[in-house]
């Protein structure tokens, strides 16, 4: 039985991930507590596993005396000598207690703190787990859907991923594995629950990081990244190597790299932009598709004025005006865009303005 007790203690510890060392002193204070409940709680208890054996040893902390009036905590001279013949009156001696004369109710008892505990134990460890890897991806497979979530299992436990954190329109199926970032890891009552999202900004930042190994390596830098989920992604980057173009490193071979994440987020459109300390050139960037004819900036208000061709004023402002938002988030520049015709007309009232091409007609990407 002994053999047995150690057996299932190796196979718990490789199951769950708990050292065997934190699940027998769980054990042994389980056994304590239906110890003490067993033999009353007057009695000052300890119990040991022997952790290659498996031999529970419990005995009572007693005081040796002449005359035994208490004989919860104390014992006789003559008593104490059988277990140690050195001890003398007024010393306190260990005396053993048969362990089988538990009983059906102190062993469930012993059972159920065992269990708590070690559920206790195994939730600080995913907690423990998890929570230095908030801020990255994780892959899983979806579960199940209810009340506005869908669960998904990471391996030892299970995640949740709001639907209003998925991307629009899409609908996840139970079996379909998928990578989502993890977001927050809160303390619940019942354990940690792990906040997954697919539309957080940086869920692309990380794919990035996955998919780019020039990323990776702290070679090309994300500056800033802005987006509207399942529909465009604007970032910012530059390269710590003059060798290496960043939008390149990011596009790769025939656009193999970006098209990998662009997969992943179901055809949501990517704009990388090479970062510039040129506010002119950084906006006509942002502005991406759309073509920029003309900037001016006022850079004590950080708001800029922007002419593009009359043909090129809805692309350069994007359905519903989201073009032009995502720029604004991205340069940090309160951005009016007009198209050349307005521009000709208000020409004379903005004489104080000086409005300039951005050179940047060869860097377009």
């Amino acid at each position: 039985m002994n053999r047995e007790l150690i057996n299932l203690i190796e196979h718990m510890s490789k199951e769950k991930g708990i050292p065997k060392e934190s699940i027998l002193e769980n054990l042994e204070s389980a056994l304590l507590s239906a110890a003490r409940k067993r033999y009353g709680i007057k009695l000052n208890l300890s119990l040991k596993i022997d952790p290659k054996t498996g031999d529970i040893n419990l005995s009572a902390l007693k005081k040796i005396v002449e005359t035994v009036t208490s004989p919860e905590e104390e014992i006789s001279v003559k008593d104490a000598r059988e277990i140690d013949s050195s001890k003398q009156a007024g010393e306190d001696i260990e005396t053993p207690i048969a362990f089988h004369d538990f009983g059906r109710i102190a062993a469930q008892t012993a059972k159920q703190v065992l269990f708590h505990k070690v559920r206790e134990a195994e939730k600080g460890i995913i907690y423990d787990e998890y929570k230095d890897r908030i801020g990255q991806i994780v892959s899983g497979t979806v579960i199940r859907k209810e009340k506005g979530c869908y669960f998904v299992t990471l391996g030892r436990t299970e995640a949740t991923l709001p639907i209003k954190d998925t991307l629009p329109n899409e609908s996840l199926k139970r079996g379909e594995s998928i990578r989502a970032y993890v977001e927050d890891v809160k303390v619940m009552p019942k354990g940690p629950t792990i906040l997954l999202s697919r539309n957080h900004p940086n869920f692309v930042a990380e794919l990035f990081k996955m998919e780019i190994p020039e990323i990776h390596e702290g070679i090309v830098v994300i500056k800033n990244i802005v987006r509207e989920p399942g529909d465009r992604t604007k970032l910012t980057v530059y390269s710590k190597n003059a060798q290496i173009d960043p939008v390149g490193a990011c596009v790769g071979m025939k656009g193999t790299r970006v098209q990998s994440i662009v997969r992943e987020l179901k055809g949501e459109r990517i704009d990388i932009v090479p970062w510039t300390e040129d506010p002119r050139i950084l906006i006509a960037r942002a502005l991406s598709p759309a073509s920029v004819e003309k900037i001016g900036i006022n850079e004590e208000e950080k708001t800029a004025m922007v002419v593009v061709n009359d043909q090129q004023l809805s692309i350069a402002i994007g359905k519903k005006g989201q073009n032009v938002k995502l720029a604004m988030k991205l340069t940090g520049w309160d951005i009016d865009i007009i198209s050349n015709t307005e521009y000709e007309k208000m020409r004379t009232e903005e004489a104080g303005v000086e409005m300039e091409e951005p050179p940047i007609k060869d860097d377009k990407r």
